[in-house]
This record gives structure tokens, sequence and C-alpha cells, in this order.
């Protein structure tokens, strides 16, 4: 069995890096826009291996965004084909009596195009293979009670090549647990995790963390859950806790390897609050707060600092003494322009950016900075050239990730 990961699109590579951090082996894992898939095997306890596998990769993987078991992969080029194929899978042996199950998916480059006519006939489908199962006359009416969970089953059609699978996730892996309350717009922590690690953030390194316009915290907690190992998914749960094939038990071996990872993690915690290498500002106060709010939730309150201050006010030499540190990386995500302000003022930000952290066409000794922002004119605004470029989605924003980490010491 194959298990599939969906990605954001740009971080399928940091998601597939995951993986092997996790004991996957390269050979097992095949990469494509959007996705990174783990092949199981097809030995003796191919299941087992599978539902152990998807429930440590919910509790784990920082940048993906659900887990996938793939049930079954047929052609099908016409709706006749795709009714026949899917009603000869067993779903007896996957979907159990009385459970509520939901079909959704997509379809790319494929005679197949239409979404809810692919829906209602893979529902069909699969209804008809259960009634005959059960020994049900073909026009009963097949029992689905909320009580006994909910199964969302997902369909890829590309190319004319069908991939049934079943979520694992539930919500999406983005939803960590950890902010129930939030500012406008947020970037989502898978996203924010991906910049941290495109970045090299690493965590004891010398070198200080700053987001200067943290909105509600999500870079600098990503930076700490990374820097104390917390799993991300430790704190949530996930459907498939209550599919049969996996259930309640490996997502508590996952959580319990987790919590070992954990206490590990937790020996460099900083002792003093000269230790913090995480830092965060807002020039909302409340942003702040909240940020700090959802730290406390996630558990990591103890190694981040927030506070309110003005990004365009900002002296370097007054940062250095609030941080403790002398080398900074600046992470940040700054408001749009289509997102909450008015161009002007976005673009406001990006000169401050500029003005503050470089200088004559590269950054400051002593810095790094990572930008992600829409805006195609950024480096004409700060009058810099990136000294790299990667292309990144914060939901269905295309935006760009520019890094700054050349400087010419005097």
């Amino acid at each position: 069995m194959k298990i599939v990961m969906t990605t954001l699109f740009g971080i399928e590579a940091l998601t597939a890096a995951e993986l092997t951090d996790l004991g996957y082996s390269r050979e097992s894992l095949t990469v494509s826009d959007g996705q990174v898939v783990l092949d199981a095997g097809d030995l003796p306890g191919e299941i087992a291996r599978t539902a152990a596998a998807a429930a440590r990769l919910n509790v784990f993987l920082r940048t993906a965004e659900r887990v996938l078991v793939q049930l079954a992969v047929f052609p099908a080029a016409d709706f006749d084909t795709l009714f026949e194929s899917t009603r000869a899978l067993p779903w007896e042996d996957w979907l159990e009596p009385d459970v509520v199950f939901h079909i959704n998916g997509y379809s790319r480059k494929s005679a197949l195009f239409g979404i809810s006519a692919c829906q209602s006939l893979i529902k069909k489908a699969i209804v008809s293979r259960l009634l005959h199962a059960r020994g049900l006359a073909p026009d009963s009416q097949l029992t689905e009670d909320p009580a006994r969970g909910l199964i969302r089953i997902q369909f890829g059609i590309v190319a004319d090549q069908v991939s049934i699978m079943v979520d694992t996730s539930g919500d999406g892996l983005h939803k960590r647990g950890y902010r129930p309350l939030m500012n406008e717009a947020p970037i989502r922590e898978t996203l924010a995790a991906a910049i941290l690690m495109v970045s090299h953030y690493r965590s004891g390194s010398g070198e200080a963390l700053y987001d200067p316009c943290c909105g509600s915290g999500t870079i600098p907690i990503e930076a700490a859950l990374m820097a104390s190992q917390i799993a991300p998914g430790m704190n949530r749960r996930f459907a498939g806790e209550k599919w049969h094939l996996i259930g309640s038990r490996y997502y508590q071996e996952a959580r319990e390897e987790a919590g070992e990872r954990m206490v590990s993690g937790s020996a460099h915690w900083p002792d003093t609050p000269g230790q913090i290498e995480i830092f965060g500002a807002d020039l909302d106060a409340r942003a702040a707060e909240l940020s700090q709010a959802n730290a406390k939730r996630a558990g990591v309150d103890r190694l981040i600092r927030f506070r309110q201050a003005d990004l365009l006010q900002l002296d370097l030499g007054e940062l250095a003494d609030w941080t403790g540190h002398s080398r900074h990386l600046v992470v940040c995500n700054p408001p749009y322009g289509n997102r909450l302000l008015d161009q002007q003022q976005a673009e406001a930000i990006y000169l401050g950016l500029g003005r503050i952290f470089l200088d004559r066409g590269q950054i400051r000794p002593d810095y790094r900075l990572s930008v992600l922002t829409p805006d195609e004119q950024f480096e004409s605004l700060v009058n810099c050239r990136a000294d790299k470029r990667r292309k990144l989605y914060n939901g269905m924003i295309r935006c760009t990730l520019y890094h700054y980490f050349k400087s010419r010491r005097m």
C-alpha cells in the first residue's frame, strides 16, 4: 500500500526530507507536484505497517497538509469504467457498517473532469458494492450513523488514472491546535515551518530568530516547536483514529514516541530569560498579546518573547539589547497589499525592511533576512536583489520567499 502526503506547491522536497529524517528510505519516496508518496511495500504485514506509518506521519510531519492511504489505482476515461472499477474494490473490508463516508476529489488533464459527477458516481458505486456485500437489495437504503464516525474518501484523476484514497488526518495538518484565536489573514503553520527550514533556522546556533510582523505568532511558535522537538500533531485528534484499519493504538504509539523526543528536546530549554533565542513583535499590541497566549497554548511560551513594536522605528542596536544577541535571522510575512493593507502601506513596510536590514545592495553583517510576499516588485522597492528566491503558495496566493544572507564585512 502507499501513503500520500499532500503539500503546498513548492515545499514537496522539504516534506520528503522530513520523511527521510523519520527513517524512511529515499527509494520508497516519489515526489511530484503537491504531493509525496511513500510506498509501504507489498510484503506480509503491509496493512499494519501502513497503519503505523500513517499515524506516525500525522503526528510528526511539520510541512505536509494531509496524510492519505491509497486504496487503489486504476485507469478510467469514461463514467462506466469509473463506476465498475470503483464497485469492484473490497469496500466491505474498508468501511464498517453504518459509518458515514464523504467523497471529494479533483481531476487534471483527464476526460473525466466534472468533479460533482465523479463524486456522485463514486458514492453510488461504493453504496452498490456495500449493499451487495451485506446481502441487501439493490434499492435498499444504506444506513449511515454519525456516531459511528466519518470517513473521508478522496479521489484524484490525473491523465485518466484514478487514485482512491482515505484521508487519515481529518482537519488539515496545519491545524496544530494552538491557534483557536488569530488575527486576520494568518500564515499557515505548515508554510511557516517550511520557511524556517529553507531559511536554515538552527536552534542553539547563537543566532536569534526575530519576526517583526508576528501577527498571531505562527513563525516564532513553529520555530519553538522545532527547537524543543515537540511534534506538531502531538496534541490533536485525527480522522484515522476512528477508522478501524488504523484505530487509536498506532496514534497512541506515535504520541508516546513524540513524548520521548520532547523530553529530550526540553533538556535544551532556556533556564533564564537571557537564554531565549526566539522573538516576535507586532505594531498591534493585541497581536503581541495573542501571540503570547498562543505560545502558552502550544507549550512553548518559555522559549519566546513577544512585544509591541513598530518595524519602521526599529533600531538595530536596541534590537540587539532586547534580544541579547549580536546575530539575527529575521523571518517575516508582512501584511500583503491584497490582504490587510493598501498597496502604499505595504510598500512602506518593504521600504522599511530594506532601509533597516539592507545596505548598499546586500544584507548587513550579522543578519540574515527571509521575506514572504506576493509583490513581484519587492526587490525593486528595496533596491537589492535577493541572494535566493523560492516560489511558494500561502493558501491560494502565489508568493515569493526572498532570502538575503550574503554580506561583506567591513
